[in-house]
């Protein structure tokens, strides 16, 4: 009888095992806002705590010092802010000047596609042209623009919400870092508490290695894209370097997304290609060397993910939580591989991550 009860409770564990898999998947994508809105909160107490600590032995109480840092963190982006809508609203009244040479691209591209739909015409039936022809007119009267925009506007909502709440929890998590670690070991077992300790304390040196480590290849890739644009003579360069570099940051697409900025204002300054080719061919070799140089120098040795599991972890994240994903995919994916290493049976799971 043993023996019998043993191996019905092996069956069922592999079953129950995918099941809670699948509820922690759907709880990750219907509180995606939330649960996105405490991870940005937590890898900035990371980054900042040592500025409190500092403070602290200056003999500066914590929650003075982590009300001090809170507040210079949000008047720094609230002018970084201000100074992106300036450029936007500059950007704006200088839209005459980049229309034309858009307007030439957008001709140039539909007079492609007129001529892939004239032979596309030819090889159809008239029956189907007929079709693609409505489908076009009902297209055409959709307002996809509009459509769109309206669409977004639910998502700028739970942005904007979580941002408000983000303070918050940056000043509570600085401010009572202590009592919160305290509180977090009473949760487990007196037998396990060391092991827990073990595994908070290496967690916390990861997520500390990779946003410092992130921070300076960004202070790098801001500096080096913003030195290029004043040397090209390019309009708003610290700016546009912010962006850039800071998109540059992300891996894979981050290349791709730095290009936009820098080309979309250069459009009404320069009139030949060579600059372009000079902007796509510089950010793209920023994106390497700093892909296989500076982030494996500054956050490899902490952060230790295989190509294939941070590729499968950024389709994932990103897939769950769109553009916020794929940022936060790295470190959630470092802290699963940190908890794989210090459980025996998951041990497996955390060498596969590291191979």
């Amino acid at each position: 009888m043993p023996l019998e009860h043993t191996e019905i409770v092996s069956d069922n564990s592999t079953p129950a095992k995918i099941i809670a898999a699948g509820i922690v998947v759907a709880f990750c994508y219907w509180a995606s806002s939330v649960l996105v809105t405490v991870l940005v909160a937590v890898l900035l107490a990371y980054f900042l705590d040592p500025v409190v600590t500092f403070m602290e032995n200056w003999h500066i109480p914590r929650a003075l010092g982590s009300l001090i840092i809170v507040l210079f963190t949000i008047a720094v982006l609230l002018f970084v802010a201000w100074s992106l809508v300036e450029r936007v609203d500059q950007f704006g009244r200088d839209w005459p000047k980049y229309r034309a040479p858009l307007h030439a691209v957008a001709n140039a591209v539909e007079q492609k596609l007129a001529s892939v739909e004239e032979h596309v015409s030819e090889i159809g039936s008239p029956d189907q042209v007929g079709q693609q022809a409505e489908h076009i007119v009902a297209v055409a009267e959709s307002h996809p623009v509009r459509a769109a925009v309206f669409s977004r506007l639910s998502g700028l909502y739970e942005v904007v919400l979580g941002a408000t709440f983000i303070p918050f929890l940056l000043f509570f998590m600085l401010a009572a870092k202590r009592q919160v670690w305290h509180a977090t070991m009473q949760l487990f077992p007196a037998t396990e508490r060391t092991l827990v300790k073990e595994t908070l304390t290496d967690i916390s040196l990861v997520l500390r290695s990779y946003v410092v480590g992130t921070a300076m290849v960004g202070v790098i890739l801001v500096v080096l894209s913003w030195l290029f644009f004043l040397l090209i003579g390019l309009e708003f360069p610290f700016l546009t370097a912010l962006i850039s570099g800071t998109c540059n940051l992300i891996p894979y697409l981050g290349v791709v997304l730095s290009w936009m900025p820098p080309m979309l204002i250069g459009l009404k300054q320069f009139h030949t290609v060579s600059p372009f080719i000079g902007i796509f061919a510089v950010l793209t070799f920023l994106h390497l060397v700093a892909a296989n140089l500076l982030v494996p120098a500054l956050v490899g040795s902490m952060v230790r993910l295989n190509a294939l599991a941070l590729t499968v972890s950024l389709l994932f994240w990103g897939f769950l939580w769109g553009a916020m994903g794929l940022i936060l995919a790295i470190p959630i994916t470092a802290v699963i591989k940190v908890i794989c290493d210090h459980k025996e049976s998951w041990q497996p799971v955390g060498r596969w991550l590291s191979a």
